[in-house]
């Protein structure tokens, strides 16, 4: 769908801004993610140092059906996602953070798929308000619905941009999950696409750090269990085909009690495709 720039130089300009080498620490970098708790798995061993980036939430964490709301002992969804933003809000505090970093879309989790237009032209008005160099986000993989969706409307978003001609960020993807060939696969990518990648081994204080932010988010200590790793791996994002199903078809979200359907990504993601005019130099 876009086209993604894989200069080795890329890479090294942004290894150097996220290990804190930088005048202004993480300036220039913007966090997109699905899910409060999603910027802790991807990047929390260097968030302490990234005081001058910014955060962006894509859902509010609360499905609608209740199913989670009410397993964790709430009556609505609306108290579910002020206890996740409380979580989150504990999260940053826990690595000396601010939430004025943070930006809410607040789209209803599991949902994202069906707003993946004005996502994408939301997403495009914040990197170029923001003079974004580096948009860090999910893979498109099958790990998660909103993580797919999210994929989506970041790419889509710097579309939109070079296509008006304005700069536009460019993509560094980060490790989450997804259905591996054996099984699933935890705090990597699920196959190697031939792009530009670091991996970082967090220092013993970087990691309790990250483990404080992981144990904030006392509603999903159950899933965030899997996420113990002590590395965290980024790469430059390739060039999907969003029309077309990710990871070979492989799709861990299908093991996850969702009742999301991969035809209902498809259709929603060539009618977005068509409503944006991706097609359009």
């Amino acid at each position: 769908m876009s086209s993604i720039d894989q200069s080795p130089n890329l890479l090294a300009e942004f290894a150097t801004r996220l290990t804190g080498n930088d005048v202004d620490p993480g300036a220039g970098i913007m966090i997109v993610v699905a899910h409060p708790d999603d910027e802790t798995i991807g990047i929390g061993g260097h968030l302490a140092g990234l005081s001058e980036c910014r955060i962006v939430h894509v859902t509010d964490g609360a499905p609608r059906n209740l199913a989670d709301a009410k397993a964790n002992g709430f009556d609505t969804w609306q108290d579910y996602a002020d206890a996740r933003r409380g979580e989150l809000g504990a999260a940053l505090s826990a690595v000396g953070l601010s939430c004025g970093i943070l930006t809410s879309l607040d789209y209803p989790d599991t949902e994202t798929v069906m707003h993946l237009v004005p996502l994408a032209q939301e997403l495009a008005c914040l990197f170029a308000a923001a003079e974004i160099r580096f948009v860090c986000t999910h893979p498109y993989e099958g790990g998660h619905p909103d993580h797919d969706a999210t994929a989506f409307a970041v790419h889509a978003a710097c579309q939109l941009l070079r296509r008006d001609r304005c700069p536009a960020p460019s993509i560094i993807e980060m490790a989450f999950y997804a259905a591996g060939p054996k099984g699933p696969v935890f705090q990597d990518f699920a196959d190697d696409l031939g792009t530009d990648r670091i991996e970082v081994r967090l220092t013993e204080s970087a990691f309790r750090l990250k483990r404080a932010m992981l144990a904030s988010y006392t509603t999903q200590l159950r899933t965030l269990a899997s996420f113990c790793g002590a590395t965290e791996r980024f790469r430059l994002a390739p060039a999907y085909n969003f029309r077309a199903p990710p990871n070979n078809g492989r799709l861990y979200y299908q093991l996850l009690p969702l009742g999301f359907e991969p035809s209902t990504w498809l259709s929603a993601a060539a009618r977005a495709h068509e409503e944006l005019r991706l097609d359009q130099p």
